[in-house]
């Protein structure tokens, strides 16, 4: 766990190896109010099993810290990972929440996977449904909802006081930013996304929702504004948007699908539940084969 403070908050990083992603919980010092944001499920596709190691590690921390928890938030529905927010939810009570947007995420994956007409699209899975611009509160601390497209069709921007939590819109500046291919994807609206948030004040930290280590790093999750305007690789130095969606698009025709995504989606979209039982108690997964195109290597 790795542990910063920055803008009123502290924050507490998780980093999971397997699928690269940084998980956090961002706390009141004042208050010891918190919120848990991108929390793994562990899966393992080779058996189809899930685990709670990732979660039970936060569980850990809050309650060693003395915290409580007031939300367990998702950014958008992830393709490499299956959410622990039920989990969190059962264990802390904590209401779960994320964009409205992820409506069209359902409908959009709710065709793809030929799941029943039954199923529904309308988010109820989650206790909360932000809209642009929605404000809560972690204790003293003010959250703020911005919508940030482009990775996905409800990819969110959470910035509680001084400190921006990016999914996987941005990347640490040595890496740019996120594929912009997948259904719902556009580059161009991943883009302006982009410029909201390097619009925030320069000071403000960005924590970005995945670092796979490269080139032998220690994986990081932290940067700021300025950092990201004057070094990313991708967006840094005022690159044009035509430019960035030549190089985007260019990259993400290189890119294999993410190891899990067929089976997270159908997890993530559901909330972070597991499709129904059959009748005699036993889950199975729904793989759509021969829609994706065949990866390169």
């Amino acid at each position: 766990m790795r542990h910063i403070s920055h803008g009123g908050a502290r924050v507490a990083a998780l980093h999971d190896e397997k699928t690269g992603s940084w998980q956090y919980v961002v706390s009141d010092p004042d208050t010891g109010a918190a919120a848990i944001i991108d929390p793994v499920w562990d899966f393992d596709e080779k058996a189809a099993a899930t685990s709670t190691r990732n979660a039970d590690v936060l569980l850990d921390y809050v309650r060693e810290a003395g915290l409580k928890v007031e939300w367990i938030l998702d950014t958008h529905p992830h393709a490499d990972h299956f959410s622990a927010a039920p989990y969190l939810h059962e264990k802390l009570g904590a209401p779960t929440a994320i964009g409205e947007k992820v409506q069209g995420v359902q409908a959009l994956w709710k065709d793809i996977y030929r799941l029943p007409e039954s199923f529904p699209t309308d988010g109820r899975q989650w206790d909360r449904l932000f809209t642009e611009g929605d404000t809560f509160s972690v204790g003293g601390l003010e959250g703020r909802v911005m919508f940030s497209p482009g990775h996905t069709l409800a990819s969110i921007t959470y910035v509680i006081g001084g400190c921006a939590f990016v999914h996987d819109t941005l990347m640490m500046p040595y890496a740019g930013t996120s594929r912009a291919d997948f259904p719902g994807g556009d580059a161009q609206a991943l883009y302006r996304s982009i410029q909201d948030i390097l619009a925030l004040s320069e000071d403000t930290g960005v924590f970005v929702g995945h670092d796979y280590g490269p080139d032998d790093r220690e994986p990081a999750c932290f940067s700021t504004v300025a950092e990201q305007r004057r070094d990313n690789i991708h967006v840094g130095g005022e690159r044009s948007e035509a430019e960035f969606v030549a190089l985007r698009s260019a990259r993400d025709a290189t890119l294999p699908l993410p190891n899990l995504m067929l089976y997270a989606l159908q997890v993530n979209i559901r909330g972070g539940i597991l499709p129904c039982e059959e009748a005699d108690g036993r889950v199975f997964f729904r793989i759509p084969a021969n829609y994706f195109q065949a990866s390169a290597d």
